[in-house]
C-alpha cells in the first residue's frame, strides 16, 4: 500500500463561461434551505433529469480515461471541468459551501470530498472520482473507484464488494419499499465480506437542488421509513471501508479519511423511481469492468 494521503497545494478554481447557467449557491453564496418533502417530479422533470445524469456520467467516462500513474488529481479535475463545459454544464462542487474544484477525487484511505490537488496518483492506488453536473436547472450526480495500474487482492476484493454492494442497494428500490430496504441490502454485502459501511456521509434526494429530501442511508436504520414513490430521484452511493467504518475530516474542512488509515470505496448512482421499479440514471459502460 502506497504512503498516507497528506493534503498538497491547490491551483486556482477555474472557471465557468457566463453562458453557462448557474447553480443558484454560486450566485448568491448560500446554499438554499432543503424542503422538508421529496420532491415528486413530472415528466418534463424527468425529461431534464434524464439528460442531466447522461451528462454526468459521460463526464465521469472521460475522467476515468484518463487516470493513470503519474497523472495528478488536479489534471482529472481540469479534464472534469473542461468537459463539463463543453457539454454546457456547470460542475456542481465548484462554489458548493465554499469547494474550490470541479470533482471530488478520493484516493486509497479518502471516503469521501477529497479536493484535486497536485499529488501524481502512483501504481497501485484506488481513487474514487465523483461528478456532478448542474444542466437544464437539474443535478446529476456519479462516481465510481477504479484501479490506478495494478493493485494487490485487498484494493480488488474491497472495489468488488463495494460495487456489488451498491448493485444490491438499487435493486431494492421499488414504488411502496421504505428506505431502509437499500441498507438492510448494502449491510448484508458488506458483512458477508468482511467491510464496514460509513455513516456519518449518505445518498440524498437530487434535482434542481444538489442535495435534498429523501436522506439515503446505507446502513440499516428501521426509522429510515420514507416510501418510494414514482418520479422521485435520489442518489445511491455507499462509502465501504476494509476496516473501521468511522472517518474523520482532514484540516481543509472537507477531505474524510479512514480512522484507521486503510482503504476506503465508492460509487454512486442518480437513481430514478419509476411506476415498476427503478431507472439508474447515470448508467453506462464502466470503467471498473475494464479494469478489473
Amino acid at each position: 500500500m502506497n504512503e498516507p494521503i497528506r493534503l498538497h497545494p491547490l491551483s486556482a478554481p477555474r472557471t465557468v463561461p457566463t453562458h453557462i447557467q448557474r447553480p443558484s449557491y454560486v450566485v448568491t453564496g448560500r446554499v438554499p434551505p432543503r424542503p422538508p418533502q421529496p420532491l415528486i417530479h413530472d415528466d418534463e422533470g424527468i425529461r431534464r433529469m434524464r439528460h442531466a445524469g447522461a451528462v454526468a456520467r459521460q463526464v465521469l467516462d472521460t475522467v476515468l480515461a484518463a487516470v493513470a500513474p503519474g497523472v495528478t488529481t488536479d489534471a482529472l479535475d481540469a479534464i472534469a471541468h473542461e468537459r463539463a463545459v463543453a457539454l454546457g454544464a456547470y460542475p456542481s462542487p465548484l462554489y458548493y459551501q465554499g469547494f474550490p474544484k470541479s470533482l471530488c477525487t478520493s484516493v486509497n484511505e479518502v471516503v469521501c470530498h477529497g479536493i484535486p490537488d497536485e499529488r501524481p496518483l502512483l501504481e497501485g492506488d484506488i481513487i474514487n472520482c465523483d461528478v456532478t453536473v448542474f444542466v437544464g436547472g437539474v443535478h446529476g450526480d456519479c462516481s465510481e473507484t477504479v484501479f490506478v495500474g495494478e493493485v494487490d487482492a485487498e484494493a480488488r476484493r474491497l472495489v468488488r464488494a463495494t460495487h456489488e454492494a451498491t448493485w444490491a442497494g438499487i435493486h431494492a428500490v421499488r414504488p411502496g419499499r421504505r428506505v431502509f430496504e437499500i441498507g438492510k441490502a448494502i449491510g448484508e454485502v458488506a458483512r458477508r465480506h468482511k467491510l464496514g459501511v460509513v455513516r456519518q456521509f449518505a445518498g440524498h434526494g437530487i434535482g434542481e437542488m444538489f442535495h435534498m429530501p429523501p436522506q439515503i442511508l446505507h446502513y440499516f436504520e428501521r426509522r429510515a421509513t420514507t416510501r418510494f414513490e414514482p418520479g422521485m430521484t435520489f442518489t445511491v452511493e455507499p462509502m465501504l471501508n476494509l476496516g473501521d467504518w468511522r472517518c474523520r475530516v482532514l484540516e481543509d474542512g472537507w477531505t474524510a479519511v479512514t480512522v484507521d488509515g486503510l482503504r476506503s470505496a465508492q460509487f454512486e448512482h442518480t437513481l430514478l423511481v419509476t411506476d415498476t421499479g427503478v431507472e439508474v440514471l447515470t448508467g453506462g459502460p464502466s470503467a471498473f469492468f475494464e479494469r478489473l
